[in-house]
């Protein structure tokens, strides 16, 4: 797990306000994808064109990571053909990266890949999974700013990013800002980890770090760093197409684990070895409004109620089972499934936000918001809007 960031209690307070201020002028971002579903994930294959990126003996960083990336969005189409699948390159050419972020942030993305490989000594391998923060270590920077270096090949030199500072506080508040979406972050990048190591890499951990092309998107955002191409077996294995299919496959499987995860489906998944753990009972897609029973019809008129999902079930289930642990619980049938919630935040997304990490830290770690108009669920994102009115 990231190593939690230690910023003084002044600097948090400041950096809060800043944060809400940016939310009073429509500069926050706030989506349900980041909290309860998956409809469009885009995949950055670094580098490209005239930017190589790293290279070894003979492999480019820009090829092996389009293989990869395009392995696993062909995967993701086949498995989930309702799930938009956007590359920023299909095809080996030059994107900048401001641009990178904007094609995620243009088509409202609740999931960014950014797929990449490492460079250092000929004794270095691993993988090593990268999101937005403050660098720890010097080599972390290094990476940051060995990825940031593509700027200098866009067509004004990397003109347009000398007024753009990535100081320590302007990362900080940027993580505050888009706090909705780091937890998320983590998630899928502490599954991305597990399954690369399932397959025999070698763990180099959740790390973070200031990427420019992180900074700028506004969405679950991580960076893949696949392995070394200075390493002659590192770039062996990252440049041949089994063992790449072995690399796009487990990034799926992390994937379909992060998705079942966020939307609530209980079940376990296949791993990346092929070894089942059990099946996986796949959520229907309700409308929104399809909501047939609660148990909170006392909830307030026309006012926006949110509430941490904790549990999703085919069949209720006794509101004081022992699961549920003495909390007040509240059910709700949606889709067909029995859904479980915690707590009540009348017009309060960050009350919300900040009770669904004190239940992951008490033994709920699938733990989301969602929210309800009226007695009906509705989109997290109409809920924010209307809750701000």
């Amino acid at each position: 797990m990231v190593e939690n960031i230690k910023v003084s209690r002044c600097l948090v307070m400041f950096l809060t306000m800043i944060t809400i201020f940016s939310a009073q002028n429509g500069f926050a971002q706030s989506d349900e994808a980041a909290f309860a579903s998956l409809k469009t994930v885009v995949i950055d294959a670094g580098h490209g064109g005239k930017d190589p990126g790293c290279h070894g003996g003979h492999a480019q960083e820009k090829t092996v990571c389009l293989t990869m990336a395009l392995m696993l969005g062909e995967q993701i189409k086949k498995d989930y053909p309702h799930i938009k699948v956007i590359y920023t390159r299909d095809t080996d050419v030059f994107v900048e990266l401001n641009e990178r972020a904007k094609i995620a942030n243009r088509n409202n993305a609740d999931l960014f890949i950014c797929i990449h490989a490492n460079a250092a000594s000929a004794a270095a391998y691993g993988t090593e999974t990268y999101v937005l923060g403050l660098h720890r270590t010097e080599s972390q920077q290094a990476v940051a700013a060995r990825e940031n270096a593509t700027i200098h090949l866009e067509d004004d030199g990397g003109k347009k990013y000398e007024d753009f500072q990535m100081t320590p506080d302007a990362i900080i508040a940027r993580q505050i800002q888009l706090s909705v979406f780091l937890d998320q972050s983590i998630s899928f990048a502490d599954k991305l980890q597990a399954e690369f190591k399932s397959i025999g890499r070698y763990d180099r951990g959740v790390k973070q770090a200031g990427f420019l092309v992180l900074y700028k998107t506004t969405m679950p955002s991580v960076l893949i760093e696949t392995g070394f191409l200075t390493n002659p077996k590192e770039e062996k294995f990252l440049s041949d197409s089994t063992t790449q299919r072995q690399m796009a496959n487990a990034m799926f499987t992390a994937f379909k684990k992060y998705k079942n995860e966020l939307e609530g489906v209980e079940g376990q998944v296949e791993t990346s070895d092929g070894t089942v753990k059990e099946e996986v009972v796949p959520e229907p897609k309700p409308t929104e409004g399809e909501t047939v029973y609660t148990t909170f019809s006392e909830d307030k008129k026309d006012v926006v109620i949110f509430r941490v999902q904790v549990e999703t079930a085919t069949s209720p289930i006794p509101l004081t089972d022992k699961k549920f642990k003495g909390y007040t619980v509240y059910e709700y049938l949606h889709g067909g499934l029995y859904k479980y919630t915690y707590g009540t935040f009348e017009n309060d997304v960050k009350s919300a936000t900040d009770y669904q990490r004190k239940l992951r830290e008490q033994g709920y770690p699938h733990a989301f918001v969602v929210a309800f108009l009226n007695g009906e669920r509705i989109n997290l994102q109409k809920a924010v809007n209307l809750a701000e009115k």
